[in-house]
């Protein structure tokens, strides 16, 4: 963010007098305009948001005309909510982000479908000399497991240190060619940016409601996401718990940390209460569900 942009923020944070009707979350009003770092030039700022959780009870309740309840029962109505999967109410709820993230990040982020979204235009204008460099303990070999990611194992000091400097010198190089050939040669931008590694940074206004929030924070603050789109998950998930605290908990403890169980898995386990001795071989389940089961009620000291 500009300097300049700091400042009338602030000078609209010091002339604001605006008085307002509209349910409002005081936590949320601190954080409006406030730029959150993220990676090495990136960063999140909350530019606008719709509703509480008093909005999600207010959605909920409109069906049977229910006035307004105590805190205690409003809590037990988004957890009963998120436990069986009412999402409707949670869409009564919207942010809006002003979000700059690496090209390659926003290509994760765009996947997400069920939102508003305006990305810079580098058609219209020249892109920042900005790049994403990872930092040290992020370089790490492909996973021999996981096709889609990088292994637990660290790289040798040496060698990451070598592909930090190639990544250095490749984006610096073509953002030299990109600059020359906008400047010197007169090349068009929508031509000219062709070049630029998905490293380069790009800047997005994205509104998303509450609901499709949570299924984005559901898959991207996952340990198995990639990184640097999961550093951002994060603050955002921090964002909603200021923002919707009663809706934060019921997401943590019904959706992030919880599990889902399929009807065999459910039948194994009372088989397991009632003294049988479970294998794979005689579970029905494949190998990578075997696994998940396993892992999921931590039971490697229970079966065979």
């Amino acid at each position: 963010m500009q300097e300049n942009d700091i400042k009338n923020i602030e000078k609209m944070r010091e002339e604001s007098k605006t008085e307002t009707m509209r349910v409002v979350s005081p936590e949320m009003e601190k954080i409006l305009y406030k730029k959150f770092p993220m990676l090495d030039h990136g960063f999140i700022r909350v530019i606008d948001y719709m509703g509480t959780d008093a909005s999600i009870v207010q959605a909920a309740r409109v069906s049977y005309g229910v006035g307004t309840k105590k805190k205690q029962e409003d809590r037990g109505l988004i957890n009963y909510l998120m436990r069986h999967g009412h999402t409707t109410p949670f869409e009564m709820c919207e942010i809006k982000l002003h979000i700059k993230l690496p090209i390659f990040v926003m290509r994760h982020w765009i996947r997400h479908r069920t939102a508003n979204v305006n990305e810079y235009s580098a058609r219209y204008s020249v892109l920042s000399n900005e790049f994403y460099i990872p930092e040290l303990d992020q370089i790490a070999r492909q996973s021999e497991i996981n096709k889609q990611g990088k292994s637990d194992i660290a790289m040798d000091q040496v060698k990451a240190r070598e592909i930090i400097n190639i990544i250095k010198e490749v984006s610096s190089d073509a953002y030299e060619k990109y600059a020359h050939m906008l400047n010197d040669m007169s090349l068009a931008r929508e031509l000219a940016r062709t070049i630029l590694p998905v490293s380069v940074y790009t800047e997005v206004y994205w509104k998303i409601d509450l609901h499709n929030l949570l299924h984005f924070l559901k898959l991207r603050a996952d340990s198995h996401a990639q990184y640097e789109i999961r550093c951002y998950a994060n603050k955002i998930l921090d964002i909603v718990k200021a923002w919707v605290p009663f809706t934060y908990d019921a997401f943590v403890n019904y959706r992030q940390n919880a599990v889902s169980v399929s009807k065999k898995c459910i039948e194994l386990n009372k088989r397991m209460l009632k003294g049988e001795k479970i294998s794979q071989e005689n579970s029905g389940l494949s190998k990578g569900e075997w696994m998940e089961f396993i892992n999921a009620f931590e039971l490697q000291d229970f079966v065979s």
